[in-house]
């Protein structure tokens, strides 16, 4: 009988606390008298450094600084290791999840570990949506003093020098919304970024590129001054022109010049404002983020329709259930949505950030989106010059004088040619060809296009006054 009331108390007692420990206030209470009663017994203090901050928000620095930290002074003891290849002949290595290692520092011996803890206590489609990842130190108390003034501050000096050596510059683009949840919830997809293009070999005219690199060295070293003058660290370009005038390129070469990533974002993928908001929280500092085409993003600024968008338009009012499937896909981003992103609050989120938008016809953008402030320099990219020429004829062929550059120079001035056009003649196409060969042909095919460009005008011409004619006999007859 004894022993019966025994476990029947031990029953009624674990009963007790599984429904205590079944809600949260209960929970919370539990929780608190356990830390307290094994910090009276537990020497060691312990220090969580989280990967988010303001509620998953912003990445944490000192999360970035404490990864590059622990990828040099981990990797010759750590058990489990990630790689990363930096170029062909570089491996970068770091801790792996849930691996610890132990570090010295003046004498004292401290504890890193690396952990992922989900929070996700109910069954869901996604589960690793609420995945956390953070680094936690573990040290003696009698070390506390040590740890916090001189440690840490290493910590984050060495994780940033070590960063800054094996700065891989990336090319990311956005992931759809879909993919968010899964593991690591990934909003950016990245690649190395290897566009060879620079300043240099870019075909615009020298005092137009001068202009540009001092505008980009001054916002590079404009910390100090943005925040004197109380605006975010950040400046807007509008690239505009032609098919053809080099603007993908300007983009390389201002990322090639300042050593920053780039993020190419894929605004028809973007469902809505707030997951704009997101992305642009998630872009680090030292970038560029590109919209390129901007004219015919979504439905912001007029866009432009095929004939084959025509005629689905049509289908889609004498389908229903087709208007409906591609209303649930099409993006909700608005013109307001787009401006916040540029110069909103959320803008200042990070620093030295620039935008860049691209376009083909700028008369169709919204004068709301390119007006200063947002796009702080409009910068034309044009048909080829004399000048562009030049560096294309020292790019391709390798020559700065020829006989042939006075006939070329002339029918530049004569007749539009996009510098691609310009640079596919100069190419050679075979190792039998020469230099000369090559400008031969550029002059042949800038002569076609003048010819070509002559009885456009003349169609035009006659085109006209066939309908001043028409117009004048429609008055007569009235």
């Amino acid at each position: 009988m004894k022993a019966l009331e025994m476990w029947a108390r031990l029953i009624s007692v674990v009963t007790g606390l599984m429904f205590a420990w079944a809600v949260p206030q209960f929970r919370m209470h539990i929780e608190g008298f356990a830390h307290k009663a094994a910090g009276h017994i537990n020497p060691y203090i312990e220090i969580t450094f989280p990967e988010y901050g303001g509620e998953r928000l912003e990445r944490c620095e000192a999360y970035a600084a404490i990864k590059s930290y622990l990828s040099a002074s981990a990797s010759t003891r750590a058990k489990r290791l990630k790689a990363s290849v930096k170029d062909t002949r570089s491996l970068v290595l770091s801790m792996d999840d849930n691996e610890e290692v132990v570090d010295e520092f003046e004498g004292v011996k401290l504890w890193w570990s690396c952990l992922i803890v989900s929070r996700n206590s109910t069954i869901s489609l996604y589960p690793y949506s609420e995945n956390r990842r953070f680094f936690k130190l573990t040290f003696h108390r009698s070390h506390r003093e040590v740890i916090t003034s001189s440690y840490i501050k290493h910590v984050l000096a060495t994780g940033k020098a070590v960063a800054a050596n094996n700065q891989l510059r990336k090319l990311f683009t956005n992931n759809p919304s879909s993919n968010w949840h899964y593991y690591e919830e990934s909003k950016w997809s990245y690649g190395a970024f290897e566009h060879p293009a620079t300043f240099d070999t870019l075909a615009m005219e020298p005092s137009k590129k001068k202009e540009i690199m001092n505008d980009l060295l001054k916002f590079q070293r404009g910390k100090e001054y943005y925040a004197r003058i109380g605006k975010p660290w950040k400046r807007g370009y509008l690239l505009y022109g032609p098919p053809g005038t080099g603007k993908s390129t300007m983009v390389a070469a201002m990322a090639n010049f300042l050593n920053y990533d780039v993020y190419d974002l894929e605004l028809t993928t973007v469902k809505d404002n707030t997951e704009l908001r997101k992305l642009l929280i998630e872009t680090s500092a030292k970038s560029i983020i590109v919209i390129e085409d901007i004219d015919c993003s979504l439905d912001l600024t007029g866009q432009r329709k095929t004939g084959k968008q025509e005629k689905d338009n049509h289908e889609e009012k004498a389908d229903p259930v087709k208007r409906t499937e591609k209303g649930r896909e099409e993006s909700k981003v608005t013109l307001s949505g787009l401006l916040n992103f540029i110069d909103g609050l959320w803008s200042a989120c990070g620093g030295e950030r620039i935008i860049v938008f691209t376009t083909n016809y700028v008369e169709k953008l919204d004068p709301a989106l390119i007006r200063r402030g947002r796009m702080d320099k409009l910068i034309e990219m044009s048909y080829c010059c004399f000048e562009s020429f030049k560096v294309l004829a020292r790019n391709y062929l390798g020559v700065e004088v020829h006989p042939l550059f006075a006939t070329v120079r002339q029918l530049l001035e004569e007749t539009k040619m996009t510098p691609a056009d310009v640079a596919e003649n100069l190419m050679p196409k075979s190792d039998e060809e020469d230099e000369e060969a090559c400008l031969e042909r550029l002059i042949e095919a800038l002569r076609k296009a003048k010819e070509e460009a002559g009885k456009k005008s003349e169609e035009e011409k006659a085109a006209a006054a066939e309908a001043t004619a028409a117009r004048a006999s429609v008055d007569v007859f009235l």
